[in-house]
């Protein structure tokens, strides 16, 4: 017989009524989404674990207004991201550097596929070297285009949740997602062969 798979509603009725075990699984649900969030927006600032522990006194604070809207999680990561983008205005104005970019978003999402997985035991070592390159490269993107390639690519989140998450409209998530990925690829291209990437 299976355990029975806690619902968002039954762990938030927990967490009202002061269980500590119910707190401690909605941190471990949702702690690695909130650090990849926190991490892609702030960087390398030592501000990090403050954001952090900052998101979750507001998770709880706020969680008698959960309406079940979405699921718990994608609100909680919607209070990381709005967390950090308040934290990050209050220290620069602004977070999407300007590209210009003639092309609006119409490769649909088949480029999604921007790194692929070894094929073979023997590609293993290049496939963690190409990945190790990418995440290089994604941290000079601009803040908002490497949120939303973590939360696409890496957290496997669906636009819908993204737009919950981010406030931000689909079409503008997909029109960003493209000019993120025509940026790895043109700085890729520049900065490596084909045949290391």
């Amino acid at each position: 017989m299976q355990p029975h798979s806690i619902t968002d509603k039954e762990l938030v009725a927990s967490i009202m009524n002061g269980d500590r075990h119910a707190a401690t699984k909605l941190v471990r649900n949702t702690e690695k989404l909130v650090v990849q969030i926190v991490y892609k927006m702030l960087g390398n600032s030592r501000d990090r674990k403050d954001l952090i522990q900052d998101v979750y006194l507001k998770t709880f604070r706020n969680i008698p207004k959960f309406r079940f809207q979405c699921k718990l999680s994608t609100w909680v990561a919607q209070i990381s991201y709005t967390t950090c983008l308040d934290h990050l205005q209050k220290m620069r104005p602004h977070l999407v550097e300007n590209y210009d970019d003639e092309n609006s978003y119409a490769g649909g999402l088949a480029e999604a596929q921007w790194i692929e997985g070894p094929r073979n035991p023997s590609q293993v070592l290049a496939a963690k070297e190409r990945a190790a390159i990418l995440e290089n490269a994604c941290t000079e993107l601009p803040v908002i285009y490497n949120t939303l390639i973590t939360l696409f690519h890496k957290q496997e989140l669906s636009l819908e949740e993204i737009a919950e998450i981010t406030n931000l409209p689909i079409g503008t998530i997909k029109n960003y997602l493209y000019r993120a990925r025509k940026i790895l690829k043109q700085r890729l291209l520049t900065n490596y062969t084909k045949e290391d990437i």
